[in-house]
């Protein structure tokens, strides 16, 4: 299974649980990332409820902010932006599959073309999540079918993130490129029809969705 589901890398990365912000080790690590991630540091943490919480500057992406972000709230997601001190060096965002949070990085606040990637970017782990039969379980699956993805795209993901993340985030490195990939899936995972009615799912994911009882045939 462990070619085609993970669990969200920054998951595997955090430290263990800290009581508050006054025991965090180390600032813009993953120690501090992994208070945040799991709710115990909240100081400087606001959660998303409008594209205004991002700023003005976001006004010509609001349509769609605004869709994901509606599919986000129905989906059981919330979104939060976090003092640059929280997150490990170089993170705009992510996703936690266990909490079901999205954090963005507010240091990237200022430059709307990146953070846009980057929610669409997220977004897409959200969608992946919902491909593995359900947001409530720890496991995402790949979406798209093999030879999709550009391969520039693909070759960049092998670089950057280990083996058995890659195609997943090779997935949503594409997505960031799209003004309706993120937000077309995120409204199929906030609708009544499962994620595979829509997006014929990969063989593996499909033998995964059965072995789990998802799907019948």
């Amino acid at each position: 299974m462990k070619q085609f589901f993970m669990m969200l890398m920054a998951a595997a990365l955090t430290a263990p649980a800290i009581a508050d912000e006054s025991k965090v080790k180390r600032w813009n690590s993953f120690d501090s990332m992994g208070c945040m991630m799991l709710r115990e540091c909240t100081e400087d943490v606001i959660q998303v409820k409008t594209w205004m919480s991002f700023g003005e500057q976001y006004e010509v992406f609001k349509d769609e902010i605004t869709d994901i972000l509606t599919s986000l709230n129905q989906i059981g997601v919330n979104v939060y932006i976090g003092d640059k001190k929280y997150f490990a060096f170089a993170t705009r965002g992510l996703y936690y599959v266990k909490g079901n949070d999205m954090f963005f990085n507010e240091k990237y606040l200022s430059t709307p073309n990146v953070l846009l990637k980057v929610l669409r970017h997220e977004g897409w782990h959200t969608a992946q999540d919902c491909m593995a039969g359900t947001i409530d379980n720890t496991f995402t699956a790949v979406i798209l079918q093999d030879g999709k993805v550009p391969d520039w795209i693909v070759n960049g993901a092998e670089r950057t993130y280990p083996a058995s993340a890659a195609q997943y985030e090779a997935e949503a490195m594409y997505a960031a490129f799209s003004d309706t990939m993120t937000r077309d899936a995120l409204k199929v995972c906030a609708g009544p029809k499962r994620m595979w009615e829509i997006y014929k799912p990969t063989p593996l994911t499909k033998k995964w969705l059965m072995e789990q009882g998802y799907i019948s045939k």
